[in-house]
């Protein structure tokens, strides 16, 4: 029978509140304790759910097994190497870390100690995900777009490692080959970062990416776009909803293939619970997470060599 894991939230506003939420909701765990700088904002998501309120995140450590690790992300590498070096296993938001050196220690770190190290990339775990895997074939171009309007929340890092990367992920996920050549080019509007980009990633397997993100819009979307042969797969991640068009067997009266349309919809599922619960399963079964450690250092890596470019070409 597994353990009741102790866990605790590191960070509580705008989405460490969500974490203490699935985690208060789990059979599988306790939430014993959260954390924040800002105590009163800690006192109010602790007596919600029966925990403990902290300020010091140093400690909450002899107190528990894992935790959610959401706060500016400058700050992920010295809080998850404390708590990874003290045996518990780590939930980071994304972006994992500021640097690829950090996210490498901190792997390094939990496989040696035979823990579990999981990346927040929530759209992995989205319902209409389970389309696109299943329809899935050699793609040769794919084309993503993700949008948002203004807020000052994330502005400590650019749009790139605040929402491109979502897309840089998934992307890196279902291509499953090297990276081969990067171009890019975006700009600060509304902030000292990179408000709207856009990158060609080319492949070893030459596939080609274009990825768009953009935080000054006045809508949100997040779409992705698949061709493959044959077929052509759009996926909107907000409407959970797969659009297949494939080549049929029969010509038309022009001479052409037909094509078919079929829309598949999906359930309008809790991401953010299937991944809380996804960690902790993963650790109760001693399995690799969904999204481990190595997936978010790719995803970074990626991203941070699309901000470079970006960057040296101003």
């Amino acid at each position: 029978m597994s353990q009741i894991l102790k866990v605790a939230v590191v960070g509580v506003g705008h989405l460490g509140k969500w974490h203490a939420d699935k985690y208060a909701a789990c059979a599988a765990c306790q939430l014993v304790a959260v954390v924040d700088t800002n105590i009163e904002n800690a006192r109010e998501i602790a007596h919600k759910h029966g925990a403990d309120a902290y300020s010091d995140y140093r400690d909450i450590i002899p107190l528990v097994d894992a935790i959610s690790i959401v706060v500016p992300t400058s700050l992920h590498y010295k809080i998850a190497r404390e708590f990874l070096e003290a045996g518990i296993h780590c939930l980071i938001e994304k972006p994992m870390t500021e640097t690829v050196a950090e996210a490498t220690s901190l792997i390094e770190i939990a496989r040696d100690k035979g823990l579990v190290l999981q990346v927040g990339h929530i759209e992995r775990f989205n319902s209409v995900m389970i389309g696109i895997e299943k329809h899935l074939h050699q793609p040769l171009f794919l084309e993503s777009t993700r949008l948002a309007p203004f807020s000052l929340r994330a502005t400590d890092v650019s749009v790139i490692l605040d929402l491109m990367i979502h897309d840089i992920d998934i992307i890196l996920d279902l291509i499953d080959s090297p990276v081969k050549h990067i171009s890019a080019s975006g700009i600060s509007v509304l902030s000292d970062t990179i408000d709207i980009a856009n990158a060609r990633i080319e492949f070893e397997n030459r596939c080609v990416a274009n990825v768009t993100a953009s935080r000054i819009s006045r809508k949100r979307e997040r779409k992705l776009r698949i061709f493959q042969k044959n077929a052509y797969l759009s996926a909107d991640f907000q409407e959970k909803i797969l659009a297949l068009n494939c080549k049929g067997e029969t010509n038309n009266t022009e001479g052409f293939k037909d094509i078919s349309h079929e829309e598949l919809r999906f359930e309008d599922n809790d991401a953010l619970n299937l991944e809380v619960l996804d960690f902790i399963d993963a650790i109760n079964a001693n399995r690799r997470p969904l999204v481990n450690g190595e997936d978010g250092r790719r995803a970074l890596e990626t991203a941070i060599a699309i901000t470079r470019q970006i960057k040296d070409s101003q």
